[in-house]
């Protein structure tokens, strides 16, 4: 069994409705049982925010400082391969976010990223079935820049290029002339880096294509559910000059619209499922609400297993009330493969002791009512 990423104490103070936290969660997990609006969910983004130093939610820093505080803080102490101590701040004033991993400020926020390896289910995880083709681009993205070595950096020099591009695009519109030179000076850094992002995604989504039918099988799923990557580039050899062949040819349309049409942030993860008559269709359009949420689980084990695979260590899993909409039976066989697959460290979030699975049933249990959190019985 591979080792665990352990969480081995919390210290939250002013983030969302949590004036102060302090926790110690026991190397196995932890049950956090509270009604709506008390602050589990808050608890749990707090938790993944040590890994993206970001909101889960796509909330801005500023908005996730509890009301009438300047600022919110995040520290704990973690048992990974890359640090012990990791705290993040976020001060009003300024905007200014520090980090620190062991004492010391990284060079760059982006060298934090990933200090405590975690996956998190949540029913919002159906945003990437039922959502926008964004959601799923982030869902690679996040996980990409996490596990692939230099995808990060190229990440952040593709969508630097595609920002300056895009800005030469609408002052050419403004300017009311064409003025293709400004343009294409940024298309060889989008082509170079985005055939990078390309490459590494469709490897992944190639890798795992069979995986993901498999589970989304086992969950109970009898129509076939399939994955594949769908690209605005078909070569598979050379890509930097077919982005480069598109990007030249999109140049005009790009000019009149004042966007960039060719690129892996256009691209998206068709996810299918085979109807009646054999023929696939889009399981966000055709795909019930269970459906939906059993291929989004399947996502979510898929990337917890690439965290295990690609750095040796399994993930901190953070469990948001995770069987909401499924029936007994889809519950049921989630579990046992989340069991099978050798469980990390996990923070169970659930409203009620009812909603426990017996699985969970022997972790340590804590209430958090009104973002105080408290031992479960007091």
């Amino acid at each position: 069994m591979s080792p665990r990423a352990r969480l081995a104490h919390l210290s939250v103070r002013d983030f969302r409705n949590l004036a102060h936290v302090e926790l110690s969660p026991p190397a196995d997990g932890l049950v956090v049982i509270g009604e709506n609006g008390q602050g589990k969910t808050n608890l749990l983004e707090a938790i993944y925010y040590l890994q993206i130093l970001r909101s889960a939610r796509g909330a801005r820093d500023q908005d996730l400082i509890r009301f009438g505080a300047d600022a919110f803080h995040i520290g704990a102490t973690v048992d990974t391969d890359r640090c012990h101590d990791v705290g993040v701040g976020f001060e009003r004033a300024g905007k200014r976010k520090r980090v620190r991993l062991d004492g010391d400020i990284p060079e760059r926020l982006s060298d934090a990223l990933g200090a405590l390896p975690s996956v998190l289910f949540s029913p919002a995880d159906v945003e990437l079935i039922a959502g926008a083709p964004a959601a799923r681009r982030r869902f690679l993205d996040i996980m990409l820049a996490l596990t692939a070595k230099g995808y990060l950096a190229a990440l952040q020099r593709y969508r630097s290029a595609l920002a300056r591009r895009n800005a030469a695009l609408r002052e050419s519109a403004r300017a009311g002339r064409s003025s293709a030179a400004s343009v294409a000076v940024w298309e060889p850094a989008l082509a170079e880096q985005g055939a990078l992002l390309i490459r590494e995604r469709r490897a992944w989504v190639d890798a795992m294509a069979e995986r993901f039918e498999t589970l989304c099988r086992d969950i109970g799923e009898t129509s076939r559910v399939r994955v594949r990557y769908a690209g605005s580039i078909d070569a598979t050899e050379d890509l930097a000059a077919a982005l480069a062949a598109a990007l030249e040819e999109k140049r005009p349309l790009d000019l009149r619209r004042g966007l960039t049409h060719a690129g892996p942030h256009r691209d998206d993860l068709a996810i299918t499922i085979t109807g009646p008559d054999g023929a696939p269709r889009e399981l966000r359009s055709f795909g019930s609400a269970g459906q939906q949420r059993s291929a989004a689980i399947a996502l979510r084990m898929l990337e917890a297993s690439t965290f295990t695979e690609r750095t040796g260590r399994s993930p901190l899993f953070l469990l948001d009330d995770p069987f909401a909409e499924l029936d007994v039976r889809r519950s049921a066989r989630v579990l046992d493969l989340l069991c099978g697959s050798g469980l990390g460290q996990t923070v169970l979030v659930v409203p009620r002791e009812s909603d426990i699975p017996s699985e969970f049933t022997g972790l340590e249990r804590v209430r958090v009512t009104a973002g105080q959190i408290a031992a479960y019985g007091t």
